[in-house]
């Protein structure tokens, strides 16, 4: 089955009242369903946190200014949930937040690099994708993350080597959870604004018959940092340098919902958890109500 048959049958999904309340792209994750998706972004918390990343709370309303400093805006505003009235955007990851934190600053190049992460509600209207994934959980328009960020000198080489670092956070994490996957270089005509380059973790799902992007890890240069003004003053006393920035997803729900029950499926219709949220959860298993 695939996972929305399975989230009814075990009564952890419900997708039409969902859609009653909000519209389209909605749903509802009730009792053990609500309880696995926090399991999973607690568990990210954890993996982060224990790697040297420090937790940050961060405003999801957001200015203009942080939407232009990231490279949202211009370009993504049809994408982008608007509150007018006030001139504040919700945004859809905490990427946002967290790069623009000391935008317009200039930082001692002893405070660097900062390696910071955030659990955040995220929304997006997903303008232009009508037909597209409506079935179940992989699209949609309020979701949870948790999402490493790292501001850092304004030196290639260790770009490079932070990428490849953050990138094997995800790496684990993904091992962790006992989730086939795999990872795409992806290529440079398919790179976002300001992308240098970017790797994204793609899922093996069963009901998609395909594999389905996780993760994404980008490194920007001073792509960012020239748009926010964010700076640093190198430790020998020369002219101050914009910095370079990097994020990546530690965690998406309820995407990685979809593998989870769908490669965790027993015959009866129960789920048979990874032993990372098994311990979480204080169940091995989530059992059908027919079961």
């Amino acid at each position: 089955m695939d996972h929305v048959a399975l989230g009814e049958n075990l009564g952890i999904l419900d997708i039409a009242r969902g859609v009653k309340l909000a519209g389209s792209r909605n749903y509802l994750l009730l009792g053990d369903g609500a309880r696995l998706e926090q399991a999973i972004l607690r568990l990210a918390v954890d993996h982060m946190l224990a790697r040297g990343f420090d937790l940050v709370s961060v405003p999801i309303l957001v200015n203009h200014e942080c939407m232009e400093g990231t490279g949202y805006f211009p370009g993504g505003e049809e994408q982008t949930y608007a509150v007018p009235t006030d001139g504040l955007f919700l945004s859809g990851t905490s990427e946002v937040p967290l790069t623009a934190i000391h935008g317009g600053e200039t930082l001692a190049e002893a405070d660097l690099p900062l390696r910071r992460i955030a659990m955040s509600p995220c929304f997006r209207r997903e303008a232009g994708t009508y037909g597209k994934d409506t079935h179940g959980l992989y699209r949609v328009h309020q979701f949870w993350k948790v999402e490493q960020v790292v501001i850092g000198p304004n030196d290639e080489d260790w770009s490079i080597h932070e990428q490849e670092e953050m990138l094997t956070h995800a790496e684990e994490f993904m091992q962790a959870l006992e989730i086939p996957y795999r990872v795409v270089d992806v290529c440079a005509g398919d790179l976002g604004q300001g992308q240098v380059r970017k790797f994204d973790i793609e899922a093996w799902m069963p009901s998609r018959e395909n594999w389905g992007e996780t993760h994404s890890a980008s490194r920007f240069h001073d792509f960012q940092a020239r748009r926010l003004g964010l700076r640093y003053k190198p430790a020998d006393g020369g002219k101050p340098l914009f910095c370079h920035t990097l994020n990546n997803t530690v965690a998406a729900t309820p995407r990685l919902l979809i593998p989870i029950l769908e490669l965790g499926q027993k015959e009866g219709g129960g789920i048979t958890l990874p032993t990372a949220l098994a311990g979480m959860m204080g169940k091995e298993r989530l059992e059908s109500s027919s079961s």
